[in-house]
């Protein structure tokens, strides 16, 4: 195809965007302004700019070609057509073979008016090529998803022996270099990891079974799977694991936990190693901690301001104990971080005793508690008031030595804070009483309690409202004629309707109200409607606010929390 005919398709494509309204004349010239600086297409420019979402705009193809359109993340991809085409030539004209019928292939592709890409795939696979349009972020996406893959593995499952059972560590941790890519393994590995960093993965789980191994990574808090490893390698992966992490390869009998630090392009990432042993080998999870993704201003966590208020009162305590109380995984240390952050001046001593330290942050004096060793959280808060503190953070109250020296730190001018697992912020009181700890010491160290969760946010490339009836608007304590929304499923979060996560937060400030019922030990019901009586929003509350913003869904919510009683 020649320039001039190249040039005329793109103006089509212009003209016909201004004849059905999809931009204006103002739009159309950013969009040429930001393709000519940063180059690409012309769509692409215009997605970017959130000038158009990329559903209508590949819509709008098809409807121009007259083409079907695909939504890659609801679209079986045969794996036998991704090997027809290799992955530079899938990369350089942005195409993904979908799937075979006869001698047709059907290719999914931005530009369908690519002649040079069509008759080029037709030389290489002998094929006739049905084209189908997809959006082009999406074609990027799920390119790198297959051939990233598949090539790794390709590569290295070439020369892989069956006795394999250890390789050599790297010479550095930049898994990305050219140091430790000649053994097979370690590329594997490496793959693994650096996908998982990729798609925002916070943990990595690698399981052996009897006649199989698979990977999953949890994204967005939802586990999914992403490979299945031949099972000959099972103790070779998880040798390297070792390796990397500094752990006793020759031990498999008991759990170990370790660390790794890796380089990843310019990124540093931390991960977390646990393995344990099951009867068909060692089960290896990681956490991932990526500092560039920790948010530690709290005005950024969706919070309401009242709830902002009450926390910053808090903390501006010169001593008493704040709480923070969920389950594993609900978002507490990094709520925790983020006071600290709030805290951390040169005027201050702040320590820290943590199971394990998730994120080095400068000016706080971290402390990794070692049981083995002795070191205790106890032994860690008892090593800590002889250190001259300001601030102290306990990473969990498990038992009552450590609650009760936590909460004689709190009365002797220390500002103490730690978390708990209880199920909402009432509750914590009694926790703390049936721990052992004296009513008249919760009452008059505690200054704060907050309860967290998290759930999942709507994507915003493919939020759409839904209708719910008046009753259901009713049931869920919901203004009728509320708007209520999901996410419809797109190529930009694989077809889940959610991409991300928000806190859902209950903030109960420990009132003088509210001190006379924890000295007279009430039951948690009654201080509950005592805090909510003063303003506390409970977890499901502020989650039906986040569902009337339009952040969440009511599934999530509903999910998440429980209703008050």
């Amino acid at each position: 195809m020649n320039t001039g005919s190249t040039t005329a398709a793109k103006d089509k494509i212009a003209a016909q965007l201004l004849e059905a309204g999809l931009v204006d004349e103002a739009g159309l010239a950013k969009g040429r302004e930001n393709q000519k600086k940063n180059g690409g297409s012309l769509g692409q420019a215009l997605i970017k700019l959130g000038l158009i979402d990329e559903t209508t705009f590949s819509e709008f193809v098809g409807k121009i070609y007259n083409l079907p359109v695909l939504s890659l993340a609801k679209t079986d991809v045969e794996m036998e057509c991704i090997d027809m085409i290799p992955g530079d030539v899938a990369r350089k004209f942005q195409v993904l073979p979908i799937c075979r019928a006869g001698r047709v292939l059907t290719l999914a592709m931005a530009n369908p008016s690519n002649i040079f890409a069509i008759d080029d795939i037709k030389f290489i696979t002998g094929l006739d090529v049905q084209p189908a349009v997809a959006g082009e972020m999406a074609l990027k996406k799920y390119i790198d998803k297959f051939y990233a893959t598949t090539d790794s593995l390709a590569s290295i499952m070439e020369g892989i022996e069956d006795d394999i059972e250890l390789v050599e560590e790297m010479e550095d941790d930049d898994i990305t270099g050219e140091e430790g890519q000649n053994a097979p393994v370690v590329k594997l590995v490496n793959t693994l990891l650096a996908e998982a960093v990729k798609l925002g993965a916070s943990d990595v789980h690698i399981e052996p079974y009897e006649r199989s191994m698979r990977v999953r990574y949890r994204i967005d808090g939802i586990l999914s799977e992403v490979m299945e490893p031949p099972i000959k390698l099972k103790n070779a992966i998880t040798s390297r694991l070792k390796i990397m992490s500094e752990l006793d390869i020759a031990e498999r009998r008991i759990p170990q936990d370790g660390r790794i630090k890796l380089k990843i392009g310019t990124k540093k990432v931390d991960l977390r190693v646990s393995t344990l042993p099951c009867i068909f080998g060692e089960k290896v999870v990681m956490r991932i901690l990526d500092k560039g993704n920790l948010n530690l201003d709290l005005a950024d966590f969706g919070m309401e301001q009242k709830a902002i208020d009450d926390i910053y009162e808090a903390i501006a305590a010169p001593f008493g104990m704040v709480l923070v109380t969920g389950p594993t995984g609900s978002g507490k240390t990094t709520t925790l971080y983020s006071c600290l952050a709030k805290l951390n001046n040169s005027e201050r001593n702040i320590m820290t005793a943590e199971d394990p330290v998730e994120y080095n942050i400068d000016g706080i004096n971290q402390v990794q508690v070692r049981e083995d060793v002795g070191l205790t959280f106890a032994a860690a808060l008892k090593a800590f008031l002889r250190q001259d503190p300001n601030i102290v953070m306990v990473g969990e109250i498990r038992d009552l030595e450590t609650g009760s020296i936590a909460t004689k730190a709190a009365l002797t001018g220390h500002l103490v804070l730690s978390t708990l697992h209880t199920n909402d912020a009432p509750s914590t009181i009694n926790r703390m009483i049936d721990m052992g700890i004296e009513p008249f010491l919760v009452a008059s160290s505690t200054v704060l309690i907050m309860a967290q969760r998290l759930v999942r946010r709507i994507c915003k490339n493919c939020k759409e409202e839904i209708t719910l009836s008046e009753e259901a608007l009713k049931d869920l304590l919901l203004q009728p004629g509320t708007s209520v929304f999901k996410g419809k499923g797109c190529d930009q979060c694989n077809g889940t309707g959610y991409s991300g996560r928000q806190g859902l937060y209950e903030v109960m400030p420990i009132t003088p109200e509210i001190r006379e019922l924890i000295l007279d030990r009430a039951p948690t019901n009654e201080i509950q409607k005592m805090a909510i009586k003063q303003g506390m929003l409970t977890l499901r509350e502020d989650g039906l606010i986040k569902v009337a913003k339009g952040v969440t869904t009511v599934e999530e919510v509903l999910r998440e929390t429980a209703v008050a009683e």
